[in-house]
């Protein structure tokens, strides 16, 4: 008996997609052909994007059309799923040391704190980052790129993209540099990571549905005092006002967002014209305003996230509602997707149609995102009478309620985290073993003991392994050993088992930690057809292939 194959046919290549309209090449491919990889923006997502290329001994360049980066707060939250995938290239640890911890979320209504959930721990079973970390955007970008220079890539500012030809050989691009000349670059592949105005998605003519919401509002980091200033994060909904007050690293240090009230929208706002209802009634004393602006919020996806050899990733793919701090993670995401297919196609360890699954893998998590975060932005910003009723009454009378189930807590934990995302059904998802399904995130299991390494010490190889619970197979060694694939067996207990795993079955995991085959036989030949059918490989960026033992 074998294991039933893919759930979905094989796709097919996307090579054959109409590259934008020829011009005469300006640059001939030379020095500048070394390029393989030509980013386009450097916020988070490319950054994240160029880091993980590199490591992967992947030739980039990232170009950026600002001239320094962010020197304000914007995004706050890193998910537990984003510290996992930044455990893999060495970034975890920091961004845990220098980010702030939120414990409690608080609900106030009318002045008064009407109810509190404990936020500490909530996925401590499900994860080796159980709790969301706050580290503001711009000290985040400054760690990546500290993190590329030591890895010998520098950010190239000042260079704005005009536009580029796709010729299914590569790419040329057209910049314009900060003095006006007009430069030409070639790479392999291009990576739009630039933003909700991308250039690059413009150029590909890739239409970028959606809409925006009625309502302005207004976002500051400010020094705080009063009751609220205690490291906690606090939300209220009042008749007319929304406020959020998010803690950040250091004393009395937080980020503001609230709405901007009706009457004030469409005029130049300063801090001064914020209405200062419901800071008074939550005692919030603001006493420095260190950045104020003012925004609306959109609820975009583009109609596709690869054209030929141009890829878009982070807000120039999807844009949504800030709601539970999705957003940036989401665009790292992306960014650690497309980094290891890239790496696979140009290394020749996978063939180049396999690339649009980044498209579907992606494009398939970024609209149910975008549909989930509207319902629950119209919850929180809705001025009418039903709205105010469900998060001025019915929520906070529910959420004391609801968090005395561990599995309400775990099945919120795994949403918000993003520890939930799967790819269930694609083209490099296959067969099931226990609660493990292709496509989904290896599960975690918590080691025995303080100081023990868990199943993710692993993964920091970036490459394709074999998990065994277990015992492995006869033959699973000698077919891991003729692919260059490490086997890893790890010892069977109960904790393997409530991760949802199947003892002695075989789980061959990606470069990115999720599952591509799950096999109850540990078959070697189910192993070896599920590779030869896409033509896979190891990328090689791991020490030779082999069998380990793992403590666990």
């Amino acid at each position: 008996m074998t294991v039933p194959e893919e759930h979905s046919p094989e796709i097919q290549a996307d090579d054959t997609a109409k590259p934008a309209p020829r011009k005469k090449p300006v640059a001939r491919r030379g020095a500048e052909g070394d390029t393989q990889v030509l980013i386009v923006g450097a916020g988070p997502t490319g950054l994240v994007l160029a880091v993980w290329l590199t490591h992967l001994g992947v030739r980039v360049r990232i170009l950026d059309k600002v001239m320094q980066s962010g020197t304000t707060s914007r995004a706050l939250a890193v998910q537990g799923r984003t510290l996992e995938l930044y455990r893999q290239v060495g970034l975890a640890d920091v961004v845990m040391e220098r980010g702030a911890h939120v414990s409690t979320i608080n609900l106030w209504v009318d002045g008064k704190r009407r109810a509190s959930a404990n936020l500490q721990g909530l996925g401590k079973d499900l994860s080796p980052f159980p709790d969301p970390v706050i580290f503001p955007q711009d000290q985040h970008e400054a760690l990546l790129v500290e993190t590329l220079q030591t890895m010998g890539v520098e950010v190239e500012r000042g260079y704005e993209l005009i536009d580029f030809d796709d010729d299914a050989r590569g790419i040329t691009a057209r910049f314009k540099t900060r003095d006006g000349e007009i430069i030409s670059l070639t790479a392999d592949w291009l990576a739009g990571c630039d933003g909700a105005r991308s250039a690059v998605r413009h150029r590909t003519g890739v239409g970028f549905k959606g809409g925006e919401y009625a309502r302005i509002f207004y976002v500051a980091d400010v020094d705080i005092s009063g009751p609220v200033a205690d490291g906690e994060l606090h939300v209220a909904a009042d008749t007319s006002d929304f406020l959020a007050v998010f803690p950040m690293k250091g004393e009395g240090k937080a980020r503001l967002v609230g709405a901007v009230l009706p009457h004030l929208e469409g005029v130049d706002l300063e801090w001064s014209d914020v209405s200062p209802g419901v800071l008074e009634r939550m005692k919030v004393k603001v006493d420095k305003v260190n950045w104020f602006s003012t925004y609306r919020v959109h609820h975009r996806v583009a109609d596709r996230f690869r054209v030929g050899r141009a890829f878009l990733l982070g807000d120039a793919a999807h844009i949504h509602s800030p709601v539970g701090g999705q957003g940036m993670n989401t665009g790292i995401g992306d960014a650690i997707n497309l980094a290891w297919k890239l790496a696979a196609v140009l290394k020749g360890a996978m063939p180049s149609h396999l690339l649009d699954s980044y498209n579907d893998e992606r494009i398939a998590f970024a609209r149910k995102l975008v549909a989930t975060t509207d319902q629950a932005f119209v919850l929180v910003s809705d001025p009418g009478k039903a709205a105010q009723f469900g998060r001025n009454d019915v929520v906070p009378a529910l959420i004391p309620f609801l968090f005395r189930f561990e599995r309400l807590k775990r099945f919120l934990f795994r949403t918000v985290s993003q520890i939930g995302v799967n790819y269930h059904g694609g083209a490099l998802s296959a067969g099931g073993a226990g609660y493990v399904r292709g496509g989904d995130r290896l599960a975690w299991v918590k080691p025995t003991r303080r100081g023990a390494k868990d199943n993710f010490a692993t993964l920091d190889g970036r490459d394709w392994q074999v998990h065994v619970y277990g015992d492995a197979r006869p033959g699973l060694k000698e077919a891991c050993a003729r692919r260059g694939l490490k086997l890893r067996v790890f010892p069977w207990r109960d904790a393997t088992r409530e991760a949802g795993f199947m003892q002695h079955a075989a789980y061959l995991v990606r470069p990115d930690g999720y599952v591509g085959l799950a096999d109850p036989h540990a078959s070697p030949v189910n192993l070896e057809h599920y590779l030869d059918r896409r033509g896979l490989r190891a990328l090689g960026a791991a020490s030779p292939a082999g069998v380990e033992a793992e403590a666990g």
